[in-house]
């Protein structure tokens, strides 16, 4: 089995990689025979980290709704007109944000957030606001909790791609098209845009800061697919390979690490039970 690791201040942790749940499982822990462990990492400043770091992606957007659309069909551009930083979720989107309430509100009261952090786009905003009600409004967090809005878990930058389908991508820019197949996702980055990298090191800066100032707490972050991807990258120390192999974060899917023995250890990975679960 391939060995995984995990970082934030660059001193490696080795430990023999476990298998992680599948986009239809929850946690995982050593205490529940539904959980697992898989390797860990070591806070940016020793001994600071949250108790519990859930991570999440937003709700289904209507650009994830047009995009959709448009592949099926080999469509060379989608009806969007507003930046990407304003597209709002879809009624879809909605419903799952309210599931994702739901599932936050029946967390043990220890694993429960208590502080949000969340990327400024709309969508995440939305994401945030009809969560929060949710779980408040079943008395599970202050109806007051603070959302804090920090422009480092915001979406990936795609520059001249940006809003562009697979097909309109090969049609008007055939020389980036191949440039991309070559590079790879971690390290193609497109004119104007970013490159997973470039995303990993907002990501890695971010967590430094939410160690520092989160310790001992449950924190919830909500972010977008390639933010989340490259949280799992940051605290596992994945290889490029290993990264591919993730695919993609499910939207209002669940991520979560728990510190133990002074490491985030992964408790669960794109978990999306909680939107199939049947309404109370």
């Amino acid at each position: 089995m391939a060995e995984l690791g995990t970082t934030l201040n660059g001193q490696h942790q080795s430990t023999q990689h476990q298998p992680v749940q599948g986009p239809h499982q929850q946690h995982v822990t050593a205490q529940n025979p539904h959980l697992h462990h898989v390797s860990g990492h070591r806070a940016a400043v020793s001994g600071r980290l949250p108790s519990v770091l859930i991570a999440t992606r937003h709700g289904e957007s209507t650009a994830n709704v047009e995009f959709q659309l448009a592949e099926a069909a080999g469509a060379l551009s989608v009806p969007i007109s507003c930046r990407d930083a304003d597209i709002p979720l879809s009624l879809q989107g909605r419903r799952q944000a309210q599931a994702l309430g739901h599932w936050w509100a029946a967390l043990p009261s220890a694993d429960r957030p208590r502080s949000v952090w969340c990327s400024p786009y709309v969508r995440t905003v939305e994401t945030a606001r009809i969560a929060l009600a949710q779980a408040a409004g079943l008395g599970a967090v202050p109806v007051t909790l603070a959302v804090r809005y920090d422009e480092r878990l915001r979406d990936r930058e795609l520059g001249v791609l940006e809003m562009l389908p697979k097909a309109a991508i090969e049609a008007k820019h055939p020389e980036e098209a191949a440039r991309r197949r070559k590079m790879g996702e971690l390290y193609y980055r497109p004119p104007g845009g970013e490159s997973w990298a470039d995303v990993a090191l907002r990501v890695r800066s971010l967590l430094r800061d939410l160690c520092e100032e989160e310790s001992g707490r449950p924190v919830l972050l909500v972010a977008h697919d390639c933010t989340v991807l490259m949280l799992r990258y940051a605290l596992d120390r994945l290889n490029e390979e290993q990264l591919i192999a993730l695919g993609p974060v499910h939207n209002c899917s669940t991520s979560l690490w728990r510190a133990q023995d002074g490491r985030l250890r992964p408790d669960g990975w794109n978990g999306v039970g909680h939107l199939t679960a049947p309404a109370d």
